[in-house]
């Protein structure tokens, strides 16, 4: 159990789980089209053991069950996201009417529990015949993400508690682009930078199509890193200020001061759009709060010889995840005040925070990973940060992207055979903080 109260964070604090449509839903024969993560799962060598999300936790079928494990489980809320080729099988166009009445049964029965609806217009899912189009490399995407925002919010926004339009568009451009682990796979320079841009330039153009249907609070998701040298010598600072830039500046700067740091606009300068000055007034469209993702720090060493970015991540001493990642709860602390006290006042949001761990019901390091994470959320708040919130990262195990099913990141742990869940420890300790009102 946690040694921390529910008290301790106020009586407005949001406490909630997390998920994403392809790592949990399956339910892909109700008319849902194909996205970029069904051809990149199916393509060898990208996802561990070929594993894939056509069943994944079969949440389409077990939501219900999924949703009375988070009421029980004593959260406020649920942080999920539509699947935009569920929705619009080919990414524009003709509507698929089986996607529409899933979301209204889920979006219902959440609403029916009591739990309030945080939603994520796009994580990760890719309808495929955008990306036959040039995907996130195409200008035109930020008016294909605007339409679909227009369906979400004529269909479902005044059930919604706030929504989001984008979910770490860091992964979204670089990893998916340059470093090529995620689905589409590339590995280009120029590739990257287009979509560092327009997955921006969408996010704003999609938040303008929430605002003209009605759609109050609104945000989007950031996944931020803390961003250390590994030695004090003034090539690793210098290392350093550039991986910040590449990780976390270009997402902060962009879309919270209209501009995006030189230390990446000049290297960068053959590749980007043309023109792209033109379009910060949308990226940096006003929002009502901010959602930050954080698991980790990025400890960052010069390293000369790398064409491109003369940067090099490396791994630091501290006690690790079974995705390799260090514990490291300062550095949420260190974040939420550094983007509270030179970004921005608006409230923030830890809309992802968890650990991979194997293990069944026991998982004793993933309760005091959470226990220190959230004294760092209460230390960030004692420091000025205004936040509002915190959403465990996962309800579920589940499809854990290029890592297939073979990383476990549930409260909740998942027989993928039989479909069987079974809260572990750290879902108890939530449930017992969370229902304590001493």
């Amino acid at each position: 159990m946690f040694s921390i109260d529910r008290k301790d964070f106020g009586p407005d604090f949001v406490f909630g789980v997390a998920t994403a449509a392809y790592q949990i839903e399956g339910g892909q024969k109700d008319g849902r089209g194909s996205s970029i993560w069904d051809s990149f799962s199916a393509t060898p060598g990208n996802v561990h053991n070929g594993d894939t999300g056509l069943n994944a936790c079969d949440h389409y079928e077990r939501w219900a069950e999924d949703l009375d494990l988070i009421r029980d489980g004593g959260f406020d809320a649920y942080r999920f996201s539509f699947a935009w080729p569920r929705l619009i099988p080919e990414g524009t166009g003709a509507i698929n009417q089986s996607g529409l009445d899933f979301y209204d049964r889920l979006i219902d029965g959440m609403l029916e529990r009591g739990l309030k609806p945080y939603a994520t217009l796009y994580h990760w899912d890719l309808p495929s015949a955008l990306q036959d189009k040039g995907g996130w490399m195409n200008r035109d995407i930020a008016g294909w993400l605007g339409d679909y925002a227009s369906l979400i919010g004529d269909r479902f926004g005044n059930r919604l508690h706030a929504t989001a339009t984008i979910n770490e568009p860091w992964c979204v451009a670089f990893l998916s682009h340059f470093l090529g682990v995620h689905a589409p796979g590339y590995r280009d320079i120029r590739a990257t930078a287009r979509a560092m841009h327009h997955v921006l330039l969408a996010h704003g153009t999609a938040i303008d199509a929430l605002r003209a249907e009605g759609v109050k609070n609104l945000g989007i998701v950031l996944n931020l890193e803390k961003s250390e040298p590994a030695t004090d010598t003034p090539e690793d600072i210098a290392a350093t200020n550039l991986g910040d830039a590449m990780f976390n500046r270009w997402y902060l700067d962009g879309v919270l001061k209209g501009k995006y740091p030189e230390d990446l606009t000049t290297p960068l300068a053959a590749y980007l759009p043309e023109g792209y000055e033109r379009d910060m007034e949308i990226v940096s469209r006003p929002l009502d709060w901010l959602g930050i993702n954080y698991y980790t720090r990025g400890l960052y060493k010069s390293a000369p010889s790398r064409i491109g970015f003369p940067i090099e991540q490396v791994q630091g001493q501290l006690e690790k995840t079974e995705m390799g990642w260090e514990i490291y709860p300062q550095g949420l602390t260190d974040l939420l005040v550094r983007v509270s006290t030179d970004y921005t006042r608006i409230p923030l949001y830890i809309t992802e925070n968890g650990m991979a761990e194997v293990e069944g019901e026991a998982d004793p390091r993933r309760v005091s990973y959470y226990e220190e994470h959230l004294k760092a959320v209460l230390a960030a708040r004692a420091q000025g940060a205004d936040v509002r919130g915190y959403f465990a990262w996962s309800l579920l195990d589940n499809y854990e992207w290029a890592e297939g099913y073979n990383k476990r990141f549930g409260l909740v742990h998942v027989d993928y055979q039989t479909q069987q869940r079974t809260p572990k420890a750290s879902y108890r300790a939530f449930q017992g903080m969370l229902h304590n009102t001493r």
